[in-house]
């Protein structure tokens, strides 16, 4: 039985949305695929996941082109200090397969607490002191540290943009340069994920995933030009030093999610 399109479109959308607002895309298309039952007979909650974090990394490649090409080109410092940032994410990505925890990964329990953590890590970022160090400025430490914050957003709830821009302000990065540094880092962090996602693919395409691929195409497509949108939103928010104003949204879903959970046997 396939996957709806309209619960395909819907999916989509929370994830151009919710990968940048600072509220946990992971954790919102866990919840809502659930409260869709869209479990494993109609598709690979996993697989689809990374298509629509596909179609996000597009949104941040057209928004960051230059910062990238820099990267690329001119400064290699900044293109070691991404890798150094990554590879906390590889570790705990390496950890999750080798321990086979996929059901943590689609857990709505798992994703209502960490919606409170995201919630806290928001509303305490707001007291943090403000910086005028840019992004071109990160340390080797810094790189490592919010690259270990990324790695803890491998758990559903946990806001990957929240914790990195946060962690990053708190390191000393200014608030622009915490969130440029965040964004430049989640390329190759979901370029990993993907590769890892068509590595375990190849051979066995039939059965890679239970949604058709041209739905996928669709997913993707929808995330990126919603990502788009809501990317370029943040960046304003986080100049304006509001990110904060999410920490409610995140303690409503978590306390909605924990309480249904809890009523079920």
């Amino acid at each position: 039985m396939d996957l709806p399109v309209w619960q395909i479109i819907v999916l989509a959308i929370v994830q151009g949305v919710a990968e940048f607002l600072p509220i946990s895309s992971s954790g919102h298309l866990v919840v809502l695929a659930t409260l869709l039952d869209a479990d494993a007979d109609h598709f690979d909650l996993v697989g689809l996941n990374i298509v629509l974090h596909a179609g996000t990394l597009g949104s941040i490649l057209v928004v960051y082109r230059q910062q990238l090409y820099e990267a690329l080109t001119k400064d290699r410092r900044l293109l070691l200090l991404l890798v150094v940032a990554t590879i906390p994410a590889v570790i705990a990505a390496l950890v999750l397969k080798a321990t086979d925890t996929d059901s943590l990964l689609e857990s709505p329990l798992v994703a209502g607490i960490c919606f409170l953590v995201t919630g806290t890590i928001l509303l305490l970022s707001q007291r943090l002191p403000q910086t005028e160090r840019t992004y071109e400025q990160t340390s080797w430490s810094q790189a490592w540290w919010i690259g270990c914050a990324q790695a803890l957003a491998i758990l559903p709830g946990i806001s990957r943009s929240g914790s990195t821009i946060c962690s990053g302000q708190a390191l000393g990065l200014s608030r622009e340069g915490a969130a440029t540094f965040s964004f430049l880092m989640a390329v190759p962090a979901i370029l990993g994920a993907i590769t890892l996602k068509v590595a375990k693919s190849i051979g066995d395409w039939d059965h890679a995933s239970k949604t058709p691929a041209w739905l996928l195409l669709l997913g993707a497509a929808i995330s990126f030009v919603v990502g788009w949108f809501s990317l370029v939103l943040l960046i304003k928010v986080v100049q304006r030093g509001r990110l904060h104003w999410f920490a409610w949204w995140c303690f409503a879903v978590g306390l909605f999610v924990i309480a249904w959970q809890a009523t079920i046997d």
